[in-house]
């Protein structure tokens, strides 16, 4: 049975799991669903179609589901959907999507939103995600699993960020951070791999040589970036980590991919 506090306000068409917990001076709008064991510690306001699930956390003064901060947004009907076991802390801000970017955001489970995040309209946030404190993803960007954004962090919108990548603290990221990426700067440029995360995750060393054998090719002088792309694929074709690089870059999206200071961008 949810315990709700005599001062918090649950509108009528809300759904409360099981042993959900609304503390004080919450406001939780009619068409909220809260999984089994979700908390609410006090002061939250979670509105529109929003979903938060199972055993997720959330502290004071965040802010989820309200309108989007997009001028392009017309009241339509979008989502907010945060997974399971996430954990949400004070002030961080989650919006709805919008028409133009499928009318979802999304962040998955297991994630750490720290201190004054931000996740805008229509952004993807894997699993196991973890925003430092006032880290900020403008609209339409995705972020893969095991991907750590610094403090004070901003990325613009339309920005792909791949699985296990890391963003320094004080960065801004204008263009596509490739999976397993390591990068920092007020323009951030890429810095290498992410080998500590690597490490620290399990990966064992012949699968970070290669995976550096490949960043080194893919980042030489020679050719084009597409050119030395194929040229990897075709030496690493047996290593799914370096394919997985392989495939982001081919795919590609609105944004250039974020090359080493000394590289040339294609």
């Amino acid at each position: 049975m949810a315990k709700i506090h005599p001062t918090a306000i649950v509108e009528d068409g809300a759904v409360l799991g099981a042993e959900t917990v609304v503390g004080p001076y919450c406001v939780v709008g009619p068409q909220v669903v809260l999984a089994d064991g979700v908390e609410l510690v006090s002061h939250i306001s979670i509105a529109g179609i929003t979903e938060i699930g199972e055993g997720s956390k959330v502290y004071p003064f965040a802010s989820i589901g309200h309108p989007p901060q997009d001028l392009k947004y017309h009241g339509e009907a979008s989502r907010v959907v945060v997974g399971s076991r996430t954990t949400i802390r004070e002030q961080v801000t989650i919006s709805p999507g919008t028409e133009g970017g499928g009318l979802v955001t999304s962040v998955g489970d297991g994630c750490l939103l720290m201190v004054g995040a931000h996740v805008a309209h229509d952004c993807r946030v894997g699993d196991h995600v973890i925003l430092v404190n006032n880290a900020t993803l403008a609209g339409h960007v995705t972020v893969g699993d095991h991907a750590i954004l610094g403090g004070l962090s901003a990325v613009h919108q339309w920005v792909r960020i791949g699985p296990h990548a890391f963003l320094g603290g004080l960065s801004g990221l204008e263009n596509d951070l490739i999976p397993y990426g390591s990068a920092i700067g007020d323009r951030a440029r890429l810095g290498g791999l992410n080998i500590v995360g690597l490490k620290r995750r399990g990966f064992d060393r012949e699968r970070i040589h290669k995976l550096r054998a490949a960043y080194r090719m893919l980042f030489s002088d020679e050719g084009t970036l597409m050119e030395r792309v194929e040229d990897v694929a075709a030496m690493f074709a047996d290593e799914s980590l370096v394919m997985q690089v392989v495939d982001f870059v081919r795919v590609g999206g609105d944004r250039r991919i974020c090359m080493p200071r000394n590289g040339r961008e294609v």
